[in-house]
């Protein structure tokens, strides 16, 4: 896909109207702090809690003005611009949608919640453009406003991915059927629930055929992500001027099975710390036989638990790292057109261990470390970019802000941005 946009830009696309000049390279700068963002999100809480979460949009509006103004880009601050009115709609939009689905769900209507489901699969791209086109619209930088500019046919075409995961488990689910007729078969009642409890729990070909799934519907998730952001890239606009795109759909694989190399060894190593300490309590309370029984209950409830816990913060290193890979990989391989090119030196390593400390310091204050657990993973983020631009900043930025007055693009992002995620 982006492939062909890429084709098609070089073919079709307008020539950047900028000679070769002088690289400037500006590092950018997040000038807030903890403290100034925990006021804000322990408003937001509170009034989230009071109006029992309808406080939402505004709570997201004054949660992205304060990194927005605060994001130095070129030694002027990013704004946010989004008007409140379009935020309100598509949460109580979002919010009746959901309430609609779970009445039908716990209502027993099958054939709506199918209907629901569908709607959605089919309705997921239109919605993931539209935010889009709202959020970027939403954003200035010394007067410049980004554009979303892919029509609706590239939106669809880039989301196949979508499709094709359902096709796949509607595959698996008559595979699993066939493999299992008599479940299939079985009465609904109780005699069909009496022939599916008699039945073997798994086999090895309906374990082959679910690990399939899994790893078909990985590389759907992936491909889709790929689509998604070099689509987002290739037709954002900063005044006339294109994004520019250099990764390939290998980068993201490469990415994502490292993740799951990353997962599995921290699964492995808390598996192993968890084996250990419940082996040392029995152990230790070995000798006490009269208390054993009562031990035995509190140490397979605490193993419960804590494997519960373990396997959460297990998955938080993996996490983080895809994060953080990902994050690199974007902004070392984007620009705008032949005017601008981002640099990222983000240190994997360096962004795990912070997002371990925080969810540590966020978990003993019960919560209230997170305002500055976000501001800390932004910053280092944030400021791990570097942008480099072909002259000097005022003359660009001029030369933009003359492109862009009086073009359709903000008027069709007005009229097409509503944003129906909130």
């Amino acid at each position: 896909m982006s492939q062909v946009l890429q084709d098609n830009d070089s073919a079709a696309g307008p020539m950047s109207t900028f000679m070769p000049q002088n690289i400037d390279a500006h590092p950018l700068e997040f000038t807030g702090s903890g403290g100034e963002y925990f006021r804000v999100w322990i408003v937001n809480v509170l009034l989230g809690i009071l109006t029992l979460g309808f406080y939402t949009p505004w709570a997201r509006r004054r949660t992205a003005q304060y990194f927005y103004d605060h994001s130095m880009v070129a030694g002027s601050p990013l704004e946010f611009t989004a008007q409140q009115r379009k935020m309100v709609m598509g949460f109580v939009m979002l919010v009746l949608l959901t309430v609609a689905y779970n009445i039908a769900a716990e209502s027993g209507q099958d054939t709506a919640v199918a209907l629901f489901l569908l709607a959605g699969a089919v309705l997921a791209p239109f919605i993931w453009a539209s935010a889009m086109r709202f959020r970027l619209g939403a954003t200035r930088w010394r007067g410049l406003r980004l554009q979303f500019t892919a029509s609706w046919r590239e939106v669809y075409t880039a989301s196949w991915p979508v499709f094709a995961l359902a096709l796949v488990w509607m595959a698996v689910v008559f595979g699993l059927q066939a493999l299992a007729p008599e479940v299939a078969q079985a009465p609904p009642g109780l005699a069909g629930e009496k022939v599916r409890k008699s039945l073997p729990a798994f086999t090895a070909p309906m374990g082959a055929l679910l690990a399939l799934g899994l790893a078909l519907s990985l590389l759907c998730i992936i491909r889709l992500e790929y689509n998604y952001k070099s689509l987002l890239v290739l037709r954002a606009h900063l005044g006339t001027e294109p994004g520019r795109w250099k990764p390939v759909y290998m980068d993201f694989v490469k990415i994502w099975l490292a993740t799951v190399a990353v997962f599995i060894v921290s699964a492995l190593a808390m598996g192993a710390l968890l084996a250990a300490l419940a082996g040392g309590s029995f152990a230790l309370f070995a000798g006490q036989t009269q208390r054993m029984g009562l031990w035995l209950v509190v140490v397979i409830f605490v193993a419960i638990v804590g494997g519960i816990f373990l396997l959460l913060l297990a998955s938080a290193p993996a996490r983080a790292y895809r994060e953080a890979r990902m994050f690199q990989l974007m902004w070392s391989n984007v620009g705008v057109s032949q005017v601008a090119r981002f640099k990222c030196q983000l240190g994997t390593g360096r962004y795990v261990l912070l997002r371990l400390k925080n969810m540590l310091l966020t978990l003993l204050t019960l919560g209230l470390y997170r305002p500055f657990a976000r501001v800390s993973e932004y910053r280092m983020k944030f400021e791990s970019v570097t942008l480099h631009i072909k002259g000097g900043v005022d003359q660009i930025a001029g030369i933009l802000v003359r492109q862009q007055q009086g073009g359709l693009g903000d008027a069709l992002a007005d009229a097409a941005g509503l944003d129906l995620i909130g």
